[in-house]
């Protein structure tokens, strides 16, 4: 069924944040029996304006790692949540901290979230050279860095210090940061709820391997006109159509096999969105995509094409845990 809203936006806003520093300096070693002989140092970020926000290393199977942790809300209630938000090729944590912006939605009362920024590895290999990657397999293929591992122990450094809600962590990210989103989800599905993908897909690698445990929540947004990560996908790279990736998690997740598809035209900013949604999965687990006509390689935000990635990843994550629908 597709229902069309025409929409005319006469005036839009942001919001931004602001905050203080916090102070001091944070070690700790590993209790996993999984992990032999880690520690990692972290120490009060001063380039952020956002409280409790710490820059953290360690050295992860001989390469030394790091990544931005920001503390939920001192007052917040409960147990902590926990979203990666991972950059894209080339890029690296701070630039994503900005540009895909989590924390005034992180750092509320209400919400009682813990903000991770990992920070991706050097790429050299014969298919490919970068300042940073997150090994997700296409065009990555190759590399010796173990980013599942990496990711995973992060969260258990963070759930060794900190009071961790382990039925709700999330992955979210731009380009290879949602490719390496979509990796997780399937290889280290024990500890990913649900994950929310922005202009990435799902590599070869990834989905001819896929083996999660759970039915997994999906979100994807891409823009039609993407030249970095096409919409139709790219077969010499490795690369899946989104329509493709939407398919396997809607059989997966034993999903309705046709959406319910909504479209909203934005006239003024000369852009359409088309909103898929796979209902009645396993677990009230959802499908969704938002497919932006015109739109090119970018985390689309509301003034620029009528949709806020962040605002969308943030809802939709805030609706299911590793167990499905949050009643």
């Amino acid at each position: 069924m597709i229902v069309r809203l025409g929409i005319v936006l006469l005036s839009l806003s942001s919001c931004g944040g602001g905050g203080g520093n916090s102070s001091g300096e944070v070690s700790s070693e590993m209790n996993s029996s999984e992990t032999q002989n880690l520690s990692q140092q972290c120490t009060d970020f001063d380039g952020s304006t956002y409280n409790r926000t710490y820059r953290c290393e360690f050295k992860h199977k001989g390469i030394d790692r790091y990544y931005y942790i920001q503390l939920g809300h001192p007052e917040a209630e409960g147990q902590s949540s926990i979203l990666f938000n991972l950059h894209g090729y080339g890029s690296n944590a701070l630039a994503q901290m900005q540009y895909a912006d989590f924390r005034d939605l992180a750092y509320s009362k209400d919400k009682n979230f813990i903000l991770i920024h990992p920070q991706g590895a050097p790429l050299n290999t014969a298919l490919a050279s970068s300042v940073s990657h997150w090994n997700s397999g296409a065009w990555t293929i190759g590399s010796p860095v173990d980013d599942i591992d990496f990711i995973n122990t992060i969260i258990e450094f963070v759930s060794n210090m900190y009071n961790i809600n382990s039925q709700r962590i999330y992955s979210t990210g731009m380009s290879n940061g949602g490719f390496m989103s979509y990796h997780l989800a399937c290889n280290l599905s024990s500890k990913i709820a649900a994950i929310a993908s922005v202009t990435g897909s799902m590599s070869k690698q990834t989905l001819e391997s896929c083996n999660p445990n759970h039915p997994t929540s999906i979100l994807q947004i891409h823009g039609t006109i993407d030249g970095s990560v096409p919409f139709d996908g790219n077969s010499a790279l490795g690369m899946e159509s989104i329509d493709d990736v939407m398919n396997y998690w809607q059989a997966y997740n034993g999903c309705n096999s046709e959406p319910l598809i909504k479209v909203e035209d934005y006239f003024v900013l000369g852009f359409a969105v088309e909103h898929q949604t796979f209902q009645n999965c396993i677990n009230d687990v959802q499908v969704e995509l938002y497919k932006v006509e015109g739109m090119w390689h970018t985390w689309p935000s509301e003034e620029r094409f009528g949709i806020s990635a962040t605002e969308i990843v943030w809802d939709f994550i805030n609706n299911y845990d590793i167990d499905g629908y949050i009643n």
